[in-house]
């Protein structure tokens, strides 16, 4: 997707012939717009007027760079401008080329073409990058990444986020009855029961190091986040992997931790792992294969306050 911003509808009605046979377009005719259109469409590429009224495409591209949700969509600018400290002006603030109005289709079209196959390239690169070897799922920087963004995008309605964090029980006992590649192994089967249990396409399910899981899931309540916990526990016990040495079933089991919170502005991410973490430690306290959840908020301060909200939720499977 392209989204055009100019507050000439006649240069947007330009680039849009020059584009549409190839692209999806959206459009915005003031900086503002284009910042909230960005937001909710999150274009591949954006060309964009540098002369408007009010919010500049200065401006736009500048709050653009700032926010992580968009952060990494390639701007070109479209201006009449042509000398060089407009040009450095723009590049220095993250743009990746300009367009010299008066618009010519043909080097809209291959300016466009050239910039959203580097972009394709560079995600395949990034996509490498967040993707753990061995199972497949997303790695630790990606979940960091999404909790960046979620938390960032969520705030903006005052929406929940849950976090949940999964350990298989007595794991170092299971390489020494059965050695490393069948370790790994059974990472990759409990992988795949995660992808089974954790099923919109806005949820994240990542290996989080070793034996350790976590799922990110946006726009869910404690009461939703225990559901797919419990569809985890399910996924894992229908493997029936064989464990002779657990201390809790014959099969491999795993012990959950879940952390909901409302997201506000200023929340840093690492409050729901922190939580969903100290969840997971007190699962194994409790005797592994078991779920404990909380809820929690901040205080007025804009500390964290385990107090508000705070539930306990403790199951177990045999």
């Amino acid at each position: 997707m392209v989204l055009i911003v100019d507050d000439e509808v006649s240069n947007i009605e330009i680039m849009n012939a020059a584009l549409e046979d190839d692209y999806e377009i959206c459009f915005a005719t003031s900086g503002e717009e284009a910042i909230a259109v960005a937001q909710t469409s999150l274009p591949d590429l954006i060309l964009l007027d540098v002369l408007m009224p009010g919010t500049d495409g200065y401006e736009v591209c500048r709050r653009c760079k700032a926010d992580p949700l968009i952060a990494d969509v390639p701007i070109i600018f479209t201006t009449g401008l042509g000398d060089e400290e407009s040009e450095a002006n723009g590049l220095l603030l993250g743009a990746i080329d300009y367009i010299v109005k008066p618009i010519h289709p043909a080097i809209v079209r291959a300016r466009v073409h050239n910039h959203i196959e580097l972009k394709r390239m560079r995600d395949q690169l990034a996509e490498l990058a967040v993707t753990d070897a061995l199972t497949g799922l997303s790695n630790r920087r990606r979940l960091e990444q999404t909790l960046d963004v979620e938390t960032a995008r969520l705030s903006r309605t005052d929406d929940w986020l849950s976090v949940i964090m999964i350990d298989i029980d007595f794991f170092k006992q299971f390489n020494d009855a059965y050695g490393h590649p069948e370790g790994d192994n059974c990472i990759v089967m409990i992988a795949a029961a995660l992808q089974r249990a954790v099923r919109r396409a806005s949820d994240l399910t990542a290996r989080y190091g070793g034996e350790e899981f976590a799922c990110v899931l946006p726009a869910t309540d404690h009461e939703a986040a225990m559901i797919v916990a419990n569809s985890i526990m399910e996924q894992v016990r229908s493997l029936g992997i064989p464990h002779r040495n657990s201390g809790v079933s014959p099969y491999v089991t795993v012990s959950v931790g879940i952390a909901s919170a409302r997201c506000r502005p200023g929340m840093p991410r690492d409050l729901w792992v922190k939580f969903a973490d100290n969840q997971l430690y007190l699962a194994k306290v409790a005797g592994r294969n078991k779920i404990t959840g909380t809820v929690f908020g901040i205080d007025e301060g804009g500390a964290p306050d385990h107090r508000h909200g705070q539930t306990h939720r403790q199951h177990a499977i045999r």
